[in-house]
Parts: C-alpha cells; structure tokens; sequence
C-alpha cells in the first residue's frame, strides 16, 4: 500500500476504528513517495442507465474509491476522471470512447457489457491507448495489445462451477442448465460443460435458453422453470445477472410444483442488491432461510479475511454503505493496476509507454488475493464457492472454500 493509500485510509476509516487493520498492512514495493508530477485524464466508460447502471455505477465507486485513498493521484500524478455513459449497446460505447479519446485520456477503464468490449476493441487497438477493463470479458476477445482486464473472462466462472460440481455430485444424478440466450451466457455454460465433462451423463439434457430481457417480466421465466422441473433435476445450474435474477429467483421459488433442491451460478446471480429484492422468498414469516441452498462462485467475497480486502471493504462501507461487490473490487484493482504502472513508466508517458509499463507490474495485492496478468492481459486468480446465508438480520454471499486458481 502507497504512503499517500495509507494516510488517506487512517483518515477515512478513523470514524470506523478500523486504523489498525490500516497500520497493519505493513507495505510493498510502491511504498516509496512518488514526487509530484504533471496532472493527466483517465477516462471511465460505464452505463449510468438502464439495466446495466447498478453495475455501472459499482464500477465508478471502485475505482473512486482507489483515488480517494490516494488523495485523487495514480502515481504520483493529480488525476481528473472524465467519465462517460455506456450506455446498453456496442454502438453507444464506441460513440463514448471516442469522445474520451477526443479528450486526450492517458489510459481508458471501466465497460460493464462483454458485447461493448468487443465492439470497441479495433477502435482501442488502433488509438494505441490501453484499456482496464474491470468486467467480464467475452472468450472471442483474443490477441489484443491494448486491452487488458482486471475481472475474468466468461468462460472461468462456468469452468470453476463445473469442476466443483463434478466432485461433488453423486453418480446418477441430474444437473438441468437454464439460461438466457446470448454470447455472454454461452461463454459461461460452455466453460461449465467443459469442466464437468461435456459427455457425463449427469448433465446430458440439452441446455434450456430463456428469453434473453433486460428487465424481464414477473411471469417470463416460468415455462422455461416448468421445462427444466419436469426433467426432475437434482440440482439447477443457473446464469443470470442484475433484474433478470431478481425475477429468476422470484419465479422459481414461486414455481409450481414448489423447488426446493440447490441453485448454483457464477457470482452475479446474488452481487449487488439482488439478495435485498428477493428476501421475501428466501425467508420465511420468522425470517428463517427456507430450504433450497444458493451457491455461487466468484472471484470475489466480501467477506474475505485478507488485508487489503479489509481495509477495501470497510472503506467502501464505510463510503457507499453497502458492502462491495465484484464489479467494485476489479474497478478498484484496476485503479490500483494503473499506479503500479504509472510508477514505472516514469515521469511522463504516453500511452505507448504506459501500456508496455502494464506488462512490468507483477502480483497485485488485492483485495480477492494476490494475483498477476497472464500472457492474455486477463488475471491469474483464486475462484470461492459462496453459500447465501443470513448475517444478523441481512442476508450475505458467505464464502465458504475455494474451489480453482485459474487464468
């Protein structure tokens, strides 16, 4: 942790009385003081709108976050943040990258939609200026110079379910896969089948693809419930994010006839307020979490006992108070990426340089774990199992081991 992270985490989380897990952190080799140097723009894309804005507006908190406790420098150089709406379609998160490129940013981050990552990657390839994407990113996004991720790509949360389930399900069981049809989802149901084995006879039956909505309807999702309760399955394994789950969530506990075995997915089935919106069937009339376990994998919980994520966590609490999610931290990382970079690349840079600096950081102290770039510019990382259990009177991703390392 920086000398200028530390002094701006004592203040922010004195009110907390949490200065001793700052003090604590000890320090790293960005520890040294960094001289003042010339202001730059880094240029932030994420949707302030629309299905997408509770994503869009975790990521602007992360890395807000980050430039908070860094007294609004990334290294050693004063930072404006110029930020632009992603808006819901390719087309509209090209218009705002070109806009910021137009505005002379050092290096752009940010994008919530794996479809816009995909749609502005020859403009971002041919501007030569790098971009921290901290979403997921689609399996068909290969050889970029440019574009690096601090979250994962599509396929890992469905390959580090499947190989959980793979050892835990019994012989002669039945997994039944439901999800939406679009690129995203394929990417992570074909990550799974890979993993559990795409000719074991435990996930035989044919995927069932919903409808894929934005923001679904309080009835959309039930006769592909139907569909996929009348195969009988031993366990649901599910891909939804943001309003989508909310209703998926809702309509199956609702179904007909009642389900009540286990709800597996990658993480953003419960991230953000998903779990606020749905407490009304997952408890009963004395708050009690009915049956049916919700277990999701992600390459972040909450609750992680490491200290950076303790000091990350209680400042963003403390902040936004809410608890962070997924989106948040890999915006936070990939603030923190930048002024690792920035560090390196010295006084100066220009994009060209930044982007080689990128290659030179190494682990990254996260608030997930320790982590690194691979060769494809995405994270080598820890994946965790997280069960949904009440915390007090809130209901929580609890983690409970870690299931891959992958990347």
């Amino acid at each position: 942790m920086s000398q200028m992270n530390r002094r701006r985490a004592l203040q922010l989380l004195a009110a907390l009385g949490t200065t001793g897990l700052v003090a604590s952190c000890g320090t790293d080799d960005d520890s040294e003081a960094v001289p003042e140097r010339d202001p730059i723009k880094i240029g932030l894309v994420a949707p302030e709108n629309g299905a997408g804005k509770a994503v869009g507006q975790e990521i602007t908190n992360g890395f807000e976050l980050y430039l908070e406790l860094n007294d609004q420098h990334l290294g050693g150089h004063p930072v404006t943040l110029e930020k632009r709406d992603e808006g819901e379609t390719a087309k509209s998160g090209q218009a705002a990258v070109n806009d910021l490129l137009k505005e002379g940013v050092l290096a752009l981050t940010g994008v919530a939609n794996p479809a816009v990552m995909s749609g502005i990657r020859d403009i971002v390839e041919q501007a030569r200026v790098p971009l921290i994407g901290s979403n997921a990113s689609p399996v068909s996004l290969q050889s970029v110079v440019y574009i690096w991720r601090t979250s994962y790509v599509l396929n890992e949360p469905g390959r580090a379910l499947g190989g959980y389930l793979k050892e835990r399900m019994p012989p002669g069981s039945r997994v039944t896969v439901i999800a939406p049809e679009s690129s995203a989802s394929l990417d992570v149901v074909q990550g799974f089948r890979q993993a559990f084995g795409t000719d074991d006879p435990r996930i035989a039956d044919a995927t069932i693809w919903t409808t894929a909505k934005p923001n679904p309807g309080d009835s959309d999702f039930a006769p592909f419930i139907r569909q996929a309760l009348t195969l009988d399955p031993d366990a649901l394994v599910c891909n939804f994010a943001g309003p989508a789950a909310i209703q998926f969530i809702r309509q199956l506990r609702r179904s007909r006839p009642a389900y009540r075995g286990p709800l597996y997915a990658p993480g953003f089935l419960t991230e953000g307020n998903v779990l606020n919106e749905v407490r009304g069937v997952l408890l009963d009339g004395d708050d009690n979490l009915l049956p049916g376990t919700i277990q999701t994998v992600s390459n972040y919980s909450a609750d992680l006992n490491n200290s950076a994520n303790r000091v990350f966590a209680s400042a963003y609490r403390k902040t936004y108070n809410t608890s962070p999610t997924t989106y948040a931290m890999a915006s936070y990382d990939a603030a923190q990426v930048l002024d690792k970079a920035l560090r390196v690349a010295g006084a100066n840079p220009r994009p060209e340089e930044l982007n080689l600096a990128l290659g030179k950081i190494g682990q990254v102290d996260s608030p997930r774990g320790v982590w690194q770039f691979n060769q494809p510019r995405t994270p080598q990382q820890k994946w965790y199992l997280r069960t949904v259990q009440l915390d007090g009177r809130l209901l929580s991703n609890v983690m409970t081991n870690e299931v891959a390392t992958l990347g």
